[in-house]
């Protein structure tokens, strides 16, 4: 029994809809975090491919929408940017009590602490870091009419909506006052950049979404496209300097599911500068989105800290300890998101 799996239905659908696989198929849960499913599929002669579906319980369909990452997923494949290739989209509930894809599996490591870059040479993480860089450019630079997914959002007013709903989000999941956020608010409101163009926007774009050849450093595939929308491509690069530990005052710092701390990668400066370069877009604002994703993350954690305390995410190993980090996060992100706006001209 796999939870997640009708085993037989599932079974039956892949053999009668996907092209060249071969029953029976083997399901094993693979990566972390609670949001869509990833299950490794083994066939009968040791083949695999991946499938992916919505977490268990109720959910709301616009955040777990599979047609919407499958579609964003499919436009990638004749590009430059590194996708896996789908293989095929089931929207019949009936089938897995949910909708589900299926698309190859990459070769290639998730790198997404210290201590699984620690032991990669420092040529590797370099390269890693300009790799990133480029493949994150080369992602904002496609044509979204041309590649077919000039339907997949709104293209202008991105950063304006996303601070009414962040806002919202703040209203109605915060367990106490905290006036850097709302402070914070007022600010990125007053202060938001002219929006450069359109382009697909990951939304959650960072080394642990990435597979990739610890060998080369080179970026396999980029992974979990739920959040894909169209907007302001320097979102992305926003949200990568929240995690980017750096030394040079631009980068936010580190984290536990980033492997920047380790060394090597280079600044975020050289980082923001690389890009530029390919994409000729102005980065005279960029600490504007690293502050707004900043507060973004403030308002995340303390969903998740509002949860936690209210049991709607039991869980008997959080300690003391995790309870304490959970209630301090957002208090330091919307800090570091106040530094961040400062440090704008």
């Amino acid at each position: 029994m796999i939870e997640g799996i009708d085993q037989d239905r599932v079974g039956s659908w892949l053999t009668e809809n996907v092209g060249g696989v071969a029953a029976p198929f083997t399901y094993e849960r693979i990566g972390g975090g609670r949001s869509n499913l990833t299950f490794a599929v083994t066939e009968g002669d040791g083949k695999r491919f991946v499938l992916r579906r919505p977490p268990l319980g109720q959910v709301l369909a616009t955040a777990h929408d599979m047609t919407r990452e499958y579609t964003a997923i499919t436009a990638m494949g004749p590009t430059a940017v590194p996708v896996p290739e789908t293989m095929g989209l089931c929207s019949d509930d009936s089938v897995n009590g949910a909708p589900f894809y299926v698309m190859s599996m990459v070769d290639g490591e998730v790198v997404d602490s210290v201590e699984r870059a620690a032991p990669l040479d420092p040529a590797v993480r370099t390269a890693m870091g300009a790799n990133l860089i480029a493949v994150m450019a080369e992602m904002h630079d496609l044509d979204v009419d041309e590649i077919g997914l000039g339907e997949l959002g709104r293209r202008e007013g991105y950063i304006e909506r996303q601070l009414s709903r962040w806002s919202k989000q703040w209203d109605g999941s915060k367990t106490r006052e905290l006036p850097a956020v709302d402070e914070v608010a007022t600010a990125l409101a007053s202060r938001v950049p002219e929006q450069q163009g359109v382009g697909v926007v990951h939304g959650d774009l960072r080394f642990g979404n990435c597979m990739t050849n610890t060998a080369t450093g080179e970026i396999n595939a980029l992974l979990d496209w739920e959040l894909c929308t169209l907007g302001d491509p320097l979102a992305d690069l926003g949200y990568l300097g929240v995690f980017w530990a750096d030394d040079d005052g631009l980068g936010a710092g580190g984290g536990a599911t980033d492997p920047t701390s380790a060394g090597g990668f280079g600044s975020f400066t050289d980082a923001v500068a690389r890009y530029a370069a390919i994409s000729k877009r102005d980065l005279g604002s960029i600490n504007f989105y690293v502050a707004f994703q900043l507060w973004r993350s403030s308002i995340i954690m303390e969903g998740v800290y509002n949860r936690y305390i209210h049991g709607a995410m039991a869980d008997s190993s959080v300690g003391d300890e995790m309870m304490a980090f959970l209630a301090q996060a957002p208090v330091i992100l919307s800090e570091r998101a106040h530094d961040a706006l400062s440090a704008l001209p």
